[in-house]
């Protein structure tokens, strides 16, 4: 097993996208990149610490490559608004990519390299790209929160529409449903 870390704006988001990827065993909400140990929730969303609302994905790399959960990163968030997705602001929903070693960084910089060639979007990537500092698992209640909170109205109007598209758009890629 293998694990990749991904920042794409609110982790309860980018946590239900990649839950339903064959060859993904875990998705854990956290926190990286900021200035203090072990941080909160509430510290996070204050803008103040300086760390981003993350995904680390413990996938089987044998089922599913790291390029392709970066393929299903890059076209799950709009990675071109500085501190932002949707109507979340600040910095803790930066687009980022956190690598775990050498071959991931090789691979996470040439994929948004190959984008901004190829003007895959209306205005310039934002996305970091940087070693992982630190991965801090965010609060249980966090965990697997569309799966437990479907239907509060967050989930249904902002985590539904890109578990939609992910279904929609990687059909081929995702778990049998029982």
């Amino acid at each position: 097993m293998e694990q990749a870390t991904f920042g794409g704006g609110c982790f309860w988001c980018t946590e239900a996208v990649f839950q339903s990827l064959k060859g993904v065993e875990k998705v854990v909400s956290g926190y990286t990149g900021g200035r203090i140990a072990n941080p909160t929730y509430k510290e996070v969303c204050s803008g103040l610490t300086g760390h981003n609302e993350v995904i680390q994905v413990t996938f089987d790399p044998a089922v599913i490559s790291y390029e392709e959960l970066l393929e299903v990163f890059w076209k799950t968030h709009d990675p071109t608004t500085l501190n932002r997705q949707g109507n979340d602001t600040g910095t803790q929903y930066r687009s980022g990519v956190y690598t775990h070693n050498e071959e991931q960084h090789r691979l996470a910089t040439a994929y948004k390299q190959h984008l901004t060639e190829a003007n895959a979007f209306d205005g310039p990537i934002t996305t970091e790209i940087l070693p992982l500092p630190v991965f801090y698992p965010a609060e249980a209640y966090h965990q697997n929160y569309y799966n437990l909170n479907g239907s509060q109205p967050y989930c249904q109007f902002v985590v539904k529409s890109k578990v939609d598209k992910v279904k929609a758009v990687f059909g081929d890629k995702l778990k049998a449903t029982v």
